[in-house]
């Protein structure tokens, strides 16, 4: 009676609690299984694609009849016209484009103004990250010829408040005017010239034609500083004291000035609720206008995706011989499709480099793209030249009609979904559980480490009179030597700044002192902090807490991609295809070494390829070489690559300097600790 009173006082383990205990029992053959179902998830994104359709019924597309007439279309073709007669034109300075550019906007009764601006270089700043994109930094050797004009344009909407514009961009280089530029230039005024005479438009409109003598980006950059931060820079005044500016820049104001078209100052409209920039591709594409979305083209003839696609089409066929009702499965070319394009999706988002001026509306949480339009055949002629106006005019009339019917910001974000086609996508309840799957085994194995750390220590005497607070300054001994690392990863990312302010130096030669200065970092640090992590002549106890370390890099990692898979899901999920195997695989080699069987010997071959791939220049150079080319490439695209990274302000920067780096230092560490 007594024991079956004591039996059923017991408490019962609750199943979750089973459960976890199950799972950290039996971590080794847990993290196999989730790795690598994580990445069979992620080769099975294209075929879990679904059908794109429209959520936002305020955006009603198609709904109305097109405005935009042949009309239009030859205002148009006079304007591309007269925009060309000019590079035929002898004497003709690149002002003049910009001149009859605002000549034809003013005809319009639009608000025209001239945006003055200088080029902003490439120079890194420590606290860019965490400043306003106001923060940018002008070149201190600016002079009085080195500056672009952006001509901007406003049509204030009858119906609207004032309080929301719509921003067409079309950039241009005044020098030399192409005919691709021209013909963007041509289809935005056709555009334009409809909506300052319709009587729906609810919101705004600015054109916006943007210098890019000095790059597409930089011009229209420059004018979204200036209209959400005004600032008055040290180099606008030195040049507006020093500089002739009437033989250049007033030059532009003559004729509009005296009839009352022109403005002075800066003009601004609402709140930009869209951006969309307006590119004409020269190239011919032969199959008619159509919607296409950039894919990684090496990919399309890779062998081993494509027997990837025969073999998930012959499973879908299986599947639906079973049950005529499973659609799992897609063609073998629709597949390697998706799979190249949601590659290059991931791959470009990681770099963190826009592909289009579009990318300098992020900063300001502007929904913006680029939509570069090419041409089925050659525009010589003229019948060709207006169906493409007309039919261009007529998609972008489309696109503006849905935006001026949205009572809200977009909140649908194209970072919860991602393309695989122009008509599928995959939702972020989709494409997340590949990366669930991948980082899933890390707390899992920290939990087993923590658990049976002691059983790697010795049982010897003076380790049996340890008490347990000692152990605990055991576990906060190796967060110690994280913590380092981590420092030591932000001390790397820093130096750059430093480096960058060293006068005529290549990109190889930034890259080899950047890597000499982090190695001498890394020693100060060693020696400032008193960090044991290089020490030869450690102690017996000393020697068996490789495990304890790895449990807390293991966690660093684990919370480190979790936060970057908020911020960018390409960087954490690139990231964890590289640095979770190596977190999960990292053993002293000198006890596989010594073990001297099969099974430790390749484990221990494999520790050290990672190694190795997972280095951060060595990572780059392989995947830009595998998805790009190998040919010329050299570790100082790497440090052309950080550069980019600092221009955009990109957070894959801080994800490589102060995670992936410490995180696969640490790993090293543990592969050649003195156990």
């Amino acid at each position: 009676m007594g024991a079956s009173e004591n039996n059923s006082a017991k408490p019962r383990v609750r199943p979750i609690v089973r459960l976890g205990i199950f799972l950290i029992s039996h971590s080794n053959i847990v993290s196999v299984v989730c790795f690598i179902a994580g990445v069979v998830a992620l080769l099975l994104l294209p075929i879990l694609a679904k059908n794109t359709y429209i959520s936002e019924n305020a955006l009603m597309p198609g709904s109305a009849n097109n405005m935009l007439s042949t009309h239009h279309v030859s205002d148009a073709n006079k304007f591309i016209k007269d925009l060309t007669d000019l590079e035929f034109r002898s004497g003709a300075s690149p002002i003049e484009s910009q001149k009859l550019i605002a000549h034809y906007m003013s005809a319009l009764d639009a608000e025209v103004t001239f945006h003055k601006f200088y080029p902003q270089f490439n120079q890194f700043h420590p606290l860019h990250f965490f400043t306003s994109p106001n923060s940018g930094i002008i070149s201190e050797n600016a002079t009085c010829s080195s500056f672009g004009i952006n001509t901007v344009g406003i049509i204030r909407a009858p119906r609207g408040d004032g309080k929301e514009a719509i921003v067409l961009v079309t950039p241009y280089n005044p020098n030399k005017v192409g005919l691709g530029e021209a013909l963007s230039l041509g289809i935005a005024y056709s555009v334009f010239s409809l909506l300052s005479r319709v009587t729906w438009l609810a919101k705004d409109i600015v054109w916006l034609v943007a210098d890019s003598q000095y790059g597409e980006y930089s011009g229209v950059a420059a004018w979204l500083r200036e209209y959400h931060a005004p600032a008055f820079r040290r180099v606008d005044i030195v040049n507006s004291e020093t500089c002739n500016e009437s033989s250049t820049f007033n030059q532009l104001g003559q004729g509009l000035y005296w009839d009352g078209k022109l403005y002075g100052g800066f003009r601004r409209a609402g709140t930009m609720a869209a951006a969309l920039v307006i590119k004409v591709a020269e190239q011919v594409h032969k199959q008619g206008l159509r919607i296409k979305v950039n894919k990684m083209w090496s990919l399309l003839g890779s062998r081993w995706l494509n027997t990837l696609g025969v073999i998930f089409e012959s499973l879908g066929k299986f599947a639906r011989s079973l049950n005529p009702q499973w659609k799992f499965g897609i063609p073998a070319t629709e597949y390697v499709e998706g799979a190249a394009t949601l590659a290059s999706s991931l791959y470009y988002q990681g770099l963190g480099v826009p592909t289009g001026p579009h990318g300098a509306f992020r900063d300001y949480q502007v929904d913006a793209i680029t939509l570069e339009i090419s041409p089925k055949v050659s525009l010589t002629k003229m019948i060709r030249r207006n169906e493409f106006i007309l039919h261009s005019g007529r998609l972008i009339e489309g696109v503006i009609r849905s935006i001026n019917n949205l009572l809200e910001k977009f909140h649908q974000s194209f970072f919860l979904y991602l393309l695989t086609s122009p008509s599928k996508f995959v939702s972020v309840g989709v494409y997340m559980i590949p990366f669930a799957l991948l980082v899933a085994p890390l707390p899992i194995v920290a939990a087993y480490l923590h658990a049976n750390a002691s059983d790697s220590t010795p049982q010897t005497t003076s380790a049996l009179e340890v008490d347990t607070s000692q152990k605990s300054w055991k576990w906060l001994n190796s967060a110690r030597k994280v913590l380092v690392i981590h420092l030591w990863g932000a001390v790397v990312s820093l130096l750059p700044f430093f480096l960058c302010r060293v006068p005529n130096t290549t990109p190889m030669t930034n890259f080899v002192l950047w890597g000499l200065l982090s190695a001498f970092s890394l020693l100060i640090l060693y020696f400032i902090l008193g960090s044991p992590i290089f020490e030869a002549a450690a102690s017996l106890h000393e020697k068996n807490k490789w495990a304890s370390l790895k449990s807390v890099t293991i966690s660093t990692a684990f919370i480190g991609l979790s936060l970057m898979s908020v911020i960018n899901f390409a960087t954490a999920e690139i990231g964890a295809l590289l640095i979770v195997p190596i977190c999960l695989m990292a053993r002293p080699l000198k006890l596989d070494i010594q073990a001297r069987s099969w099974s430790t010997l390749l484990r221990a071959s494999c520790n050290i390829a990672l190694g190795f791939i997972v280095f951060p220049p060595v990572a780059f150079v392989l995947l830009k070489g595998a998805f790009e080319d190998f040919y010329g490439m050299n570790f100082g695209d790497y440090w052309n690559w950080v550069e980019s990274l600092w221009v955009w302000n990109s957070a894959t920067y801080l994800y490589v300097g102060v995670i992936h780096l410490p995180c696969w230092a640490l790993c090293i560490h543990i592969l050649f600790h003195p156990c």
